[in-house]
């Protein structure tokens, strides 16, 4: 058994708890992780998007969330071309520099950028670089017997790491501690939602991203902790555009972004880190849980540029989340050098426009330090809404 890696909030008023997961989630020196490695436990890292975190957490290892950081990539800049986003320079340079110890990489091939990521990875690391091949047509009859497969293959890897064999009971067991998490964002997002007064954008953005830092039992414990003090708060609301944020599925903005759009409007939905709310609903227990694995992640899941399901165009999936959050606009953003997501961009502002429904076209960087210009034009953008 571990003890806690992250107790920074306990017995802590409602603001010192929220100030607490913001401090650990800029920190770009992973301490969360370090404590569980100096007791001896292992670490999964795996790349953005998705990952069936339920494995490595029936194996006894912590599953990290590459998901970048707000440095300068001094020493992974070279392994990288000039025009690649910035995600994948900043997530090996934390690697590099020490910052971010891992027992095992993982990867998807989401896009040309990142298809050879673990590739580079395994240059420069001793432990196992792999890379996680989720279906491209999640649509064939055949799709969720071939995940299933790779799940075994990858669940091998991950035993073979842990030095702990994942057995069906194992499974179930992380299956209901990740729905119970999943569970508690659905409750986060529907407060976002309903009352998006009573929590800033940031301090919501904080509370998911931290689920990818810490033990899930330990997530579900804070957020069971907070979001009954969150509910009966007594901040009042305010006339403002509620609107959506639609394309922080892979690399995140800064949290200084989130934070600048929190004071001019609500955010009453989006993307941000998307994988870690990937599967929408509980995953039923079953005979086989790395089917009802595959089965949640082509059934019961949410939208991307990187997922090409027939079923969910992104244009329609974008509609309905703005129809679902009752939401006035769309800021319709993309990473920098992100090719998936600049070229999403068109079906959406295609959309959106036959809908009659306002947006605000952008770009971001994760390690962007100016926001006069941007929030001068967002704020434009939102009075023009407001006074129209």
């Amino acid at each position: 058994m571990h003890t806690p890696v992250f107790t920074e909030w306990q017995g802590k008023p409602l603001d010192e708890v929220l100030y607490a997961c913001r401090e650990t989630v800029e920190d770009a020196t992973f301490p969360t992780v370090e404590r569980w490695r100096e007791q001896g436990g292992k670490v999964l890292g795996h790349f953005q998007v998705y990952f069936p975190e339920e494995i490595a957490h029936a194996a006894g290892m912590l599953p990290v969330k590459i998901r970048g950081a707000p440095v300068e990539p001094t020493l992974s800049d070279s392994h990288f071309g000039s025009y690649l986003c910035s995600i994948l320079k900043t997530g090996l340079q934390v690697a590099l520099k020490g910052d971010l110890m891992l027992d095992l990489f993982v990867s998807h091939p989401i896009c040309d950028a990142a298809r050879n990521l673990a590739a580079i990875w395994g240059r420069h690391f001793d432990y196992p670089c792999q890379i996680l091949y989720l279906p491209q047509n999640p649509n064939s009859a055949h799709s969720q017997a071939y995940l299933r497969d790779e799940y075994d293959r990858i669940k091998r890897v991950i035993e073979k790491v842990a030095g702990a064999k994942v057995n069906d009971e194992a499974l179930d067991n992380s299956i209901a501690i990740f729905n119970e998490n999943r569970r508690l964002l659905r409750e986060l997002y529907d407060i976002k939602r309903n009352t998006p007064w009573l929590i800033a954008a940031e301090d919501a953005y904080c509370l998911v991203s931290i689920g990818g830092l810490i033990p899930r039992e330990e997530h579900n414990a804070l957020l069971s902790h907070i979001l009954p003090q969150i509910i009966t708060g007594t901040t009042k609301r305010e006339d403002r555009v509620r609107i959506v944020f639609e394309g922080a599925f892979c690399e995140q903005p800064p949290l200084d972004l989130v934070r600048m759009l929190g004071r001019t409007c609500y955010v009453v939905a989006d993307d941000f880190l998307i994988g870690l709310r990937w599967i929408t609903e509980d995953i039923p227990a079953g005979s086989d849980p790395l089917l009802a694995l595959a089965e949640a992640y082509i059934e019961r899941s949410s939208y991307s540029p990187v997922q090409h399901d027939l079923r969910k165009l992104k244009e329609e999936m974008l509609l309905k989340r703005v129809d679902h959050a009752h939401a006035d606009a769309v800021i319709v953003a993309a990473a920098k050098m992100c090719e998936p997501g600049l070229e999403e961009q068109v079906a959406y502002t295609h959309a959106l426009d036959d809908r009659g429904i306002p947006y605000f076209v952008s770009e971001f960087e994760e390690n962007m330090t100016s926001f006069e210009q941007l929030e001068l034009q967002v704020e434009t953008f939102l009075e023009n809404l407001l006074f129209a």
